[in-house]
């Protein structure tokens, strides 16, 4: 090549460069580039974001033109080199190997290394525009591709390779999605990332795990005396009580209490008054999926349902509110008699006292326990499980986190237990 000036061969020598670390940057960009933000950018009409998904979509010839290109551009880069080595120092044995690790070490350097850090670091500034260049020249070279895969797929069938697959995106499961956001620390505010945990979560539970159990229910008996009817309706919590004749599994109707209240002061007032503003249950059963029911109350236009088993009896309630808690987090203040609005945690002794009809998912959530879930909804459940038996107050029961102290117990279940934080996971003992 001495028949060229040196002046062009050095300038095409540093044009090939620029050229290598050009298609090494593009390759590792195009292979990081976040193709869930590319669809949001190409839905807003970028157009640079639909040309990059079009390449995508043909991962094989594409990874195909670029390699095939950058391995055309350091072979002559190489060849190059070695002619203005041999044309200054001669073609002995010591300037060939010396030219070869030069030649090495420049495209490690320039050509590889740098290149793809820079793309892997900022994949979209580079895929993105780099994607206008690619387009045609992955058209244009069409005849290459053809070409070099007749070999490439003889040698694919040899080693059993099916050459025919695409390389699709890995698609992300609930686990992969749940870690994502779990370890984001800046995009996702934690409020924001509490929320998006808790979704996950609501497709494993079903109405029991968040309904308000029967012992905490308020409801309104028309067996008795009207005077105590009156009372009640004077003093309640809550806007709408279930309402039963005799015991509470004889649901008769839902009573809103505001209309209620402008009977108060008739003095002619019977029980039929109260009949009369009944509106009809809604009796949810107690192993439909929460997300479900949400589905169902919207669509029945209902925020307020009886929880029922297979057999019929009542074992709570649950309104829309306790489904929207599951996902925000409590909005409400405390209500009386229920364990689920109650704040608790451990104290400076690493204790916690708490009822007996503590929900076992609130105390996971709120002592940063694992007792199991798939059997037992509450605290007195899991004690009779594990005693077999309604146990005297101060029998104890080890579990892995923590030991569970029965303080009391009445009629028939277990009443207060204190909870003491044990940091030896060991099993029940």
């Amino acid at each position: 090549m001495s028949f060229i000036p040196l002046w062009l061969q050095l300038l095409s020598l540093a044009v090939l460069i620029l050229l290598s670390a050009f298609f090494a940057m593009i390759e590792t960009a195009l292979m990081a580039v976040n193709r869930h933000h590319l669809r949001h950018l190409a839905r807003h009409g970028n157009t640079f974001a639909i040309s990059t998904l079009w390449l995508l979509g043909r991962s094989n010839k594409l990874l195909s033109i670029v390699l095939i290109a950058n391995t055309v551009v350091n072979t002559l880069i190489t060849v190059i080199m070695t002619t203005l080595a041999i044309d200054a120092y001669g073609s002995g044995n010591e300037v060939l190997i010396s030219i070869s690790a030069i030649v090495a070490f420049l495209l490690i350097v320039f050509t590889e290394i740098s290149p793809k850090i820079i793309g892997a670091n900022y994949p979209e500034r580079i895929a993105l525009p780099a994607s206008v260049i690619l387009r045609p020249l992955l058209i244009v070279g069409q005849p290459a591709i053809w070409f070099v895969s007749l070999f490439v797929n003889v040698l694919l069938r040899l080693a059993k390779v099916d050459s025919s697959k695409q390389i699709h995106e890995h698609r992300l499961s609930p686990e992969e999605l749940r870690s994502i956001v779990q370890e984001d620390e800046s995009f996702v505010a934690d409020k924001h990332k509490s929320i998006l945990l808790n979704l996950f979560d609501l497709e494993k539970i079903s109405v029991s795990d968040v309904m308000t159990p029967r012992s905490h229910v308020e409801a309104l008996n028309l067996s008795m005396p009207i005077e105590e009817i009156k009372q009640q309706l004077a003093t309640c919590y809550h806007n709408k009580l279930p309402v039963y004749e005799g015991e509470i599994n004889r649901i008769i109707g839902v009573l809103h209490v505001r209309k209620a209240i402008a009977l108060l002061n008739q003095h002619e007032l019977t029980v039929e008054h109260f009949r009369h503003l009944l509106n009809p249950p809604y009796f949810v059963p107690a192993d439909t999926e929460v997300l479900t029911q949400l589905q169902y109350f919207q669509e029945n236009r209902k925020k307020f349902g009886i929880v029922v088993d297979e057999y019929g009896e009542v074992q709570g309630l649950v309104t829309m509110e306790d489904i929207l808690e599951e996902v925000i987090g409590e909005f409400t203040t405390s209500r009386p008699g229920n364990a689920r609005a109650d704040t608790f945690g451990w104290d400076e002794n690493s204790q916690c006292l708490l009822e007996g009809s503590t929900t076992l998912r609130d105390i996971n959530k709120r002592l940063k326990l694992s007792f199991p879930l798939d059997g037992p909804k509450t605290l007195n459940g899991l004690l009779l499980e594990y005693l077999q038996d309604i146990p005297e107050a101060n029998v104890c029961l080890k579990l892995p986190g923590c030991i569970l102290e029965v303080v009391e117990t009445k009629d028939q279940s277990i009443k207060i237990v204190k909870l003491i934080r044990n940091f030896d996971n060991s099993h029940v003992t």
